[in-house]
């Protein structure tokens, strides 16, 4: 084990939080909120995008985003997936009070992002009509919509930057500055898609623009609050070098959930295919409808995050009990939101619809409608599967958790089978709370195997040095 760092802890934590201490509603709770506004504000400008480019350019454009929302999902879920996954190891070193741990990992995530950068820019700018087309995009939509995502994929080293840089400050416990920095680039993103698209005339090239300037600007602001106003962040040259020990153990937990992501990604491009049979219409009444529905849920999302973050500080610690403490209660407060989001969806599922959609044709709204109350009688399956699933990976064991993602896919692939089978637009709707439940099943039953498992090990761990002492063995503190 590495030496335990000289640096003060207490100046060292000045603009972070000790989650291995307090109640553990109270912890996760106060560490999820600017993460749940952050992700509300994120698709405030999302929704934003949408009314905007819905308003000003047409239904058809609207459904040109939308239709490339599941490559979106596969490559950026990938990048976002890593970072988090990057981040768990520098948790649990920060919760073992390792900090130059932390920074090797920190530096050596830096470097896998750079190449991962590389490789996803170059080829996916090349593969993004050959895809789109894969995925049976509608004629009228296909030039917008290699239009859009080409752009977006342009700023794919803007997005590893901001989660990598995000994630990293969350495992160290400050999770307000990333929203803080998040808000203000979301209030960036929505000016500049009205001047690029309302004054310029740019079309859906300025909307994916506008996305990729907020995302850098937020990027920056990130990594300036980071290396001078956090101490453990510091810089020292000699922790920046690469190290096989850190890489390794670094792809061992960041890639499997990237994978784990773009695993569920394949599930919607396979479901993206299933919607685009069903005609231009569908597309567009399930993207209005999806992108109310992730106003929803990426709440819960966040809570998640911050689960994950909590977990492996805690794991770090070898605090088991918090662990369990913090499933129960990271479970009330998904429940709790969930009955919340249902009232309100409920209540103003048509005025929500009907102000992205403006002046649509009948039967759009009528589909996004429907597609949006379905969704809500679902939301808990997925607040629960987001505090599982995060506990699992911030333990450690996302190889394990990558299966999860299978489940996902699963429960997504056999609702567009059914759909184009003859099942039509309700399994559409459905195909996600499958996806939800077959995953939630599995993470349940690991998360259970693996706390029983850890608490024999870190048992096991414990009596050793007191073995060796009795047996007359010299023990040396780590």
């Amino acid at each position: 084990m590495s030496a335990k760092p000289t640096t003060n802890r207490k100046t060292a934590t000045e603009s972070t939080v000790d989650l291995t201490v307090g109640r553990p509603l109270v912890r996760i709770l106060v560490f999820s909120i600017p993460l749940i506004l952050g992700t509300l504000f994120q698709q405030l400008y999302s929704f934003a995008d949408a009314v905007i480019v819905g308003r000003l350019i047409g239904d058809d454009a609207l459904g040109a985003v939308g239709a490339t929302y599941s490559l979106n999902f596969l490559i950026l879920g990938f990048v976002q997936g890593a970072c988090i996954g990057f981040s768990i190891p520098a948790a649990q070193s920060f919760g073992a009070k390792d900090e130059r741990d932390f920074r090797r990992f920190m530096w050596n995530g830096v470097w896998l992002g750079a190449i991962m950068s590389v490789i996803f820019t170059a080829s996916m700018t090349l593969l993004a009509r050959p895809l789109l087309a894969f995925i049976d995009t509608p004629a009228e939509l296909m030039g917008m919509a290699v239009e859009y995502i080409v752009v977006i994929f342009l700023g794919i080293p803007s997005a590893v930057l901001y989660n990598h840089s995000a994630a990293l400050m969350r495992s160290a416990g400050d999770s307000k500055h990333p929203f803080y920095f998040l808000l203000v680039s979301c209030v960036v993103n929505v000016v500049l898609n009205y001047v690029f698209i309302g004054i310029v005339g740019m079309g859906v090239i300025g909307s994916a623009l506008a996305t990729v300037i907020g995302q850098t600007l937020s990027a920056v602001l990130n990594c300036w609050w980071a290396f001078t106003r956090i101490p453990i962040f510091r810089i020292r040259r000699d922790e920046m070098r690469w190290s096989r020990h850190h890489i390794a153990r670094l792809c061992y937990v960041g890639l499997p959930m990237g994978f784990e992501h773009s695993v569920c990604a394949v599930g919607a491009v396979a479901m993206q295919g299933a919607i685009n049979s069903l005609g231009a219409a569908m597309v567009t009444a399930q993207t209005a409808g999806e992108r109310i529905r992730q106003m929803f849920t990426l709440p819960m999302e966040s809570v998640g995050m911050a689960i994950a973050t909590y977990a492996g500080q805690n794991y770090g610690a070898r605090r088991l009990d918090r662990i369990r403490l913090g499933l129960r209660d990271g479970v009330i407060i998904q429940a709790s939101y969930c009955v919340v989001s249902w009232v309100v969806i409920f209540l103003f599922k048509e005025p929500m619809c009907r102000f992205v959609l403006g002046d649509a044709r009948p039967e759009v709204m009528d589909a996004a409608v429907e597609y949006l109350f379905i969704m809500s009688c679902f939301f808990l399956l997925h607040g629960s599967l987001m505090i599982f699933l995060n506990t699992l990976q911030g333990m450690g064991y996302s190889t394990q958790a990558i299966i999860s993602g299978f489940g996902e896919l699963a429960g997504r692939c056999l609702g567009g089978w059914l759909t184009v089978a003859g099942g039509g637009y309700l399994l559409v709707c459905l195909s996600n709370p499958m996806a939800w439940a077959f995953a939630l099943t599995y993470c349940v039953v690991m998360v259970t195997v693996v706390l029983r498992r850890a608490s024999g090990q870190f048992s096991m761990a414990a009596a050793a040095p007191a073995d060796m002492e009795r047996d007359g063995v010299e023990t040396v503190a780590a």
